[in-house]
């Protein structure tokens, strides 16, 4: 029964579906046996995993396993600091997932909230208000003004009924709903007037209906139901860290193991080998790349705040920033979501009208509004009389007189939007209806409703009463036998017929929806029934539209620039949707890149799949397609961001690499299913999370660069010396300090390094890229090769030059120390060296430098500490061959790009 296309039938034959007298309602046995066949009108959850084995899911990746073990060799060694950072990271980190896996889980919460808790309904012919769980199919549901469908119907009872729809549907005004059964099984959700759904709310008339679906059966319960479905997958970031860690954890330790066999083989003592061992083991392994990421991601997440951008979950920053196409939704995240008056058509006459949203300031070009002999004022002044709309001002409705504007009083409308763009139009030329009404009383209205098509209103004045009317052009058209114009009122002939629907014709080419507007004079005796619209004036036609976002555009740019595809994916009608996509840029002129829902039911996943990359506009799609078309963008190798506001885009939200939802528009639903919320609901914010996520990424790569270059040569020095008989150039506690010291603040302040210029010019990067692609793994290589070699060469020449061993070990300590320091500045930039970059550019690099400079002086000349490190105090010319040998490398790198780079001029650097 609920696979029935309810909208093809007569209403009269779905009560007969449901066995329901649509006077009476069901009764109560027949309502007891629908609820054990059906159950409860409620959105069901899979049942979730407990808070505990949440947060105990945190420690079963590899490298955290590892870093555990770490942690007990630290404790063993006597290093119970280095051991509490260890735990101290580790219990950070699985705090922070297990916020934000808890967090994912409340999608349905939100979800059940959509839902009306209560309803009003037919029970034994008697009206009864019951919880809304209890309804079940074949229930008479009794509807009005101000309340939420409780579960989906076909309506039997339609007066003035409107239904705003748009977290639905996408839909970005109130549907007027009818009962009048629709031809075509295949009509878009959005385009079933004779239907509504669970958790839409109505918004103007009353009516009753007959409840076709319940729970997860209706449209609401299929939304549920997919984002359930939809599995949560590791963005690329994790995937590349969870590859690099156990690449790194193996090779450390088989390297490790190495240079302890060959130093027991070689004569050393087992367990002194054992401790230089298993120390090298906590150096090499990066324990504190986990701490590093998720400081970088967090710095970042604290500057997209300041742009409006908030971060649910830490990774989304990254893959964002990776992003190849961002697909979005229409209706408040391109568009401003406030209908406004574009053009007014007037005795021949088309005029522009300028402004944004619902703020009454604009300027009209094409026509004086201001003369009353104009009939573009008459237009006007029909516009805001012949309205129920309240023109409001931070949601307070105050008299024009008082109605000053500013940045800080965000302008509103209560009621129907298209009624309030009228409103707000006729403000623009000052024309306020409270003032009108100071001449003319209301007297009263014919509502509109969907089988008229129109709506009148019946003032009386001085003059005498007269009625004002609005409607859709062609049903005005036929109603009117003359025409407002400069010269008076004229018989309207063929002529001016078509040439108004000419100008009709042309607006609605370009999006525009558009009402006419028409007056008469009335016969005081005249009743205020349909006979009073008959023989009309025409006074003109008012074009509207949700006009798209001023930065919207600009951000699309970008994007373009950036290699970044948009693609639109709304609700609305495809003319709609092609003229604002045409205005954005983001549909090129006479571009064919247009799909609607119903071309959509005829492509076969296969068939999407290929027409997803040369397409830019959906039109008149479901909740389902969206996420077809995110799927099939996937399948592509693309890495999708979503955006969007109302419940029908949480499940493509979900289900997109990141996804991202309205802060202000956004239902909680799309919130929780999202990785990122924009405060100010503006496209634009995207491209700053874009701009932000690359530079990220590029600092997680500085920052991996420096750490495994630095381990490189320390695993070298300590290696190189074993295989060649060498005695030890380093002990065990010297490496974990060279650990600390190196790996800590230089390295987090690296991690939280400034932009590149040219960040936004370059490509996505290619999803499948690992982390040492474009010469990264080279440049590790030959630069750890560089800093092992320089150590073991001070403490080689040291001994040759009849320094003692620990004065030896102290030159090769700090040769070790400073080689990294320095090589610090060389990971601000893949294509530049020191001399380029800008030393002081990154403050807190500097300063985390010279902590480390003192803390290794520190173990040099403390005296307390030198019993402890086993160093000596040295002598000038020491430092002197220490600086040359850890510094050498850099200045000669730096020289050398910045000869090459001058040569080659900055233009070619930028990829590089």
């Amino acid at each position: 029964m609920r696979q029935q296309a309810w909208h093809v039938l007569p209403w009269i034959d779905v009560a007969k579906a449901f066995e329901v007298h649509p006077g009476k309602g069901l009764s109560l046995k027949e309502v007891n046996q629908r609820l054990t066949e059906f159950g409860q009108n409620m959105l069901r959850t899979k049942k979730g995993t407990h808070p505990v084995f949440v947060f105990l899911g945190q420690f079963k990746d590899f490298m955290v396993l590892v870093l555990l073990a770490a942690t007990i060799v630290s404790g063993v060694l006597g290093e119970v600091a280095d051991a509490i950072t260890i735990m101290a990271i580790l219990i950070v980190n699985a705090v922070l997932g297990f916020i934000q896996e808890y967090r994912a889980e409340k999608s349905m919460d939100s979800l059940k909230s959509l839902t009306a808790p209560e309803a009003r309904v037919l029970r034994d012919g008697v009206e009864v208000r019951i919880p809304a769980a209890e309804l079940v199919p074949g229930d008479i549901v009794l509807l009005e003004a101000g309340d939420r469908i409780p579960a989906d119907i076909r309506w039997i009872q339609a007066v003035n009924i409107e239904v705003e729809e748009s977290a639905l549907t996408g839909e970005s005004h109130p549907v007027a709903k009818s009962v009048l059964a629709l031809t075509d099984e295949l009509t878009p959700m959005a385009d079933r007037v004779n239907m509504g759904y669970m958790g839409t709310i109505v918004v103007n008339g009353r009516g009753a209906g007959v409840v076709v679906a319940t729970g997860m059966d209706t449209e609401m319960g299929i939304i549920a139901g997919m984002i359930q479905s939809v599995e949560d997958e590791e963005t690329p970031l994790q995937k590349r860290l969870a590859q690099l860690g156990k690449y790194l954890v193996l090779i450390s330790l088989a390297v490790c193991a190495l240079v302890v066999i060959t130093g027991v083989w070689r004569g050393e003592g087992f367990y002194k080998m054992f401790l230089a061992g298993v120390s090298l083991a906590v150096a090499a392994i990066p324990e504190g790349l986990p701490a590093i990421v998720t400081v970088a991601l967090a710095i970042g997440v604290q500057r997209m705040v300041k742009r409006k951008a908030i971060v649910r979950k830490l990774p989304a920053v990254e893959t964002l920033g990776c992003a190849t196409v961002i697909c979005s939704d229409k209706t408040g995240t391109l568009t401003q979501n406030e209908m406004t008056v574009r053009q007014i058509y007037s005795d021949r006459r088309m005029t522009a009208v300028t402004g944004q949203g619902y703020d009454p300031k604009g300027e009209f070009h094409g026509g004086d509004p201001m003369t009353s002999k104009d009939p573009l004022n008459e237009a006007l002044k029909v516009a805001a009389l012949c309205n129920n709309s309240i023109l409001t001002r931070k949601g307070i409705q105050v008299a024009g007189l008082f109605r000053s504007s500013s940045k800080e009083s965000p302008w509103g409308i209560e009621g129907d939007p298209t009624e309030g763009a009228l409103l707000v139009a006729a403000a623009k030329a000052g024309i306020w209806r409270e003032t009108l009404e100071r001449k003319e009383e209301r007297m009263g209205e014919i509502p509109f409703d969907s089988d008229r098509k129109r709506m009148s209103v019946i003032y009386q004045g001085k003059s005498g009463k007269r009625a004002y009317v609005k409607g859709a052009p062609d049903v005005i058209l036929r109603l009117c036998k003359a025409e407002l114009t400069s010269e008076g009122i004229v018989e309207l002939n063929d002529i001016r017929r078509r040439t108004i629907m000419h100008a009709n014709d042309e607006m609605a080419r370009k999006a525009l929806r558009v009402l006419a507007v028409a007056e008469r004079q009335l016969q005081e005796d005249e009743k205020d029934d349909e006979s009073i619209e008959e023989n009309l004036v025409f006074v003109g036609l008012m074009g509207m539209i949700d006009p798209p976002r001023t930065s919207a555009g600009k951000a699309i740019k970008v994007c373009r620039h950036a290699g970044i595809k948009p693609v639109m994916i709304t609700g609305d009608h495809r003319l709609t949707a092609e003229a604002v996509a045409q205005e954005l840029g983001i549909l090129r002129e006479n571009s064919q890149g247009i799909l609607t829902g119903a071309e959509l039911e005829y492509l076969s996943d296969e068939e999407l799949e290929k027409k997803v990359m040369t397409t830019s506009v959906y039109a008149r799609v479901t909740p389902k397609d969206k996420l077809r078309i995110v799927r099939a963008l996937k399948k592509n190798g693309q890495v999708v961001a979503m955006t969007g506001d109302g419940v029908n885009d949480a499940p493509a939200v979900k289900e997109a690499d990141i996804g991202v939802s309205m802060g202000k528009t956004g239902t909680d639903v799309t919130k929780e299913a999202s990785a990122m919320v924009l405060a100010d609901d503006n496209f634009a914010t995207i491209v700053a999370a874009v701009e932000e996520g690359r530079a990220i990424y590029d600092n997680i790569r500085k920052f991996i660069r420096y750490l495994l270059s630095c381990n490189l040569g320390e695993v070298l020095t300590m290696f190189l010396a074993t295989l060649l008989g060498l005695p030890l150039p380093l002990l065990a506690i010297q490496i974990l300090w060279v650990n600390l010291v190196t790996d800590g603040l230089p390295a987090m302040a690296l991690g939280v390094d400034g932009m590149d210029k040219d960040i936004m010019s370059r490509p996505p990067r290619a999803p499948e890229e690992s982390i040492f692609a474009r010469g990264l793994a080279q440049k590790i290589g030959i630069r750890g090769t560089m800093i092992g070699l320089g150590t073991l060469f001070v403490f080689v020449t040291a001994l040759f030059l009849g320094v003692n061993m620990l004065g030896a070990r102290t030159m090769a300590f700090s040769t070790l120390v400073f080689s990294q320091l320095f090589h610090v500045f060389d990971c601000k930039s893949e294509t530049r060296g020191i001399f380029e970059v800008g030393l002081f550019s990154n403050p807190y690099l500097v300063a985390a430098v010279l902590i480390s400079t003192l803390m290794q002086l520190s173990v040099v000349y403390l005296p307390p500490l030198q019993a402890i490190f086993k160093t000596a105090s040295l002598l000038s010319w020491q430092w002197g061959f220490i600086l040359t040998v850890a510094g050498g490398p850099s200045i000669l790198i730096g020289l050398w790009r910045l000869v090459k780079n001058t040569w080659h001029g900055d233009t070619s650097i930028a990829r590089g």
